[in-house]
């Protein structure tokens, strides 16, 4: 592939917070929500990288070539054919990080589009299934990075090229709420609790739920809560987050349709304009509660409406 050339003007990316597995969908359906980490980047004459890191995770997120967001950057001017001599990086960050709210996801899928979008002819020498796959392979599973990117519902999967995304019709009727505890987990450690294998039992009644989720988040809302039903993977990460499962189950019992938000430990509410305000009005001290609507748009490229490359306040409303 020839050398690219790079794009002046700065460029600006925004990417939303996802979901994934929503109850028994695990590792292949996940929702975007409207929560977004906004990326400014802009090539430099001066050689070398400046990052700044604004928001959630600032205290910790590196601020050099190991920012998640340069990481994928880099990778991704890799496959376009080289990178620039200097680089900046301004992020502001509303998601919360090690929440179950697909953060890293955010941050691999904005850091490949702003390289792409920082080269000239970018879409035509990177697609967006390359975007995908390239997603994927850093993200370690498509589930969270299709939803990210395509926006919406998504089905993702794997083969052997690579992460593949599938964007399914949702209904307008959802209007998720999601619970945020103020503490992280890790998403490489709760997998580490899931058994090699399942009974048979458990795996029949998840298939069949997921492909029962699919129709409930379509256009049978009032089917949600039988369709979140799951023995693949959150009993067994139940005793690693003893709150999260707690508030899931008691959710449940007043009929509310709880999931595990990805890994947790954050809980996703899949309600509706009939159930949102009862699902609103469960706090716990601690936690955070958030009316988050479907995000249908995606990762996005968004206009610059200001002249050098910082970033907007990430406590201003999205």
């Amino acid at each position: 592939m020839p050398k690219p050339t790079f794009r002046a003007a700065p460029v600006r990316v925004r990417v939303p917070a996802t979901s994934a597995n929503l109850g028994p969908g695990f590792d292949a359906l996940g929702l975007a929500l409207a929560l977004y980490d906004d990326i400014v980047v802009r090539v430099t004459d001066e050689p070398g990288l400046a990052v700044d890191v604004a928001g959630m995770g600032a205290a910790s997120v590196a601020r050099n070539a190991r920012n998640l967001v340069v990481k994928a950057m880099y990778e991704a001017f890799k496959r376009l054919g080289g990178r620039p001599r200097g680089l900046e990086v301004v992020c502001a960050n509303r998601i919360p990080h090690g929440r179950g709210l697909g953060s890293s996801a955010a941050a691999i899928v904005g850091g490949v589009i702003a390289a792409r979008a920082l080269v000239a002819g970018g879409a035509e020498r990177m697609s967006d299934e390359q975007v995908l796959a390239l997603a994927s392979e850093m993200e370690g599973h498509p589930d969270n990075v299709a939803a990210c990117l395509l926006g919406g519902l998504t089905l993702a999967w794997t083969d052997a090229a690579g992460g593949h995304g599938l964007r399914l019709p949702v209904t307008e009727a959802l209007a998720p709420v999601a619970y945020v505890p103020g503490t992280s987990s890790s998403t490489k450690a709760t997998r580490r609790l899931l058994p090699e294998t399942v009974p048979h039992a458990d795996a029949a009644r998840n298939a069949g739920r997921a492909a029962l989720l699919v129709t409930a988040l379509g256009t049978r809302p009032d089917l949600l809560l039988v369709a979140t039903e799951d023995r693949l993977h959150q009993p067994y990460r139940a005793p690693a987050m003893p709150r999260t499962a707690a508030l899931v189950d008691e959710l449940r019992v007043a009929g509310i349709p709880a999931v595990v938000s990805g890994a947790g430990p954050s809980v996703l509410a899949l309600t509706t304009a009939a159930n949102r305000d009862q699902a609103l009005a469960l706090t716990r001290r601690g936690w955070s509660t958030l009316a988050l609507d479907v995000d249908t748009d995606g990762a996005v490229q968004l206009p610059l409406d200001l002249s050098g490359s910082e970033a907007p306040d990430p406590a201003e409303p999205s």
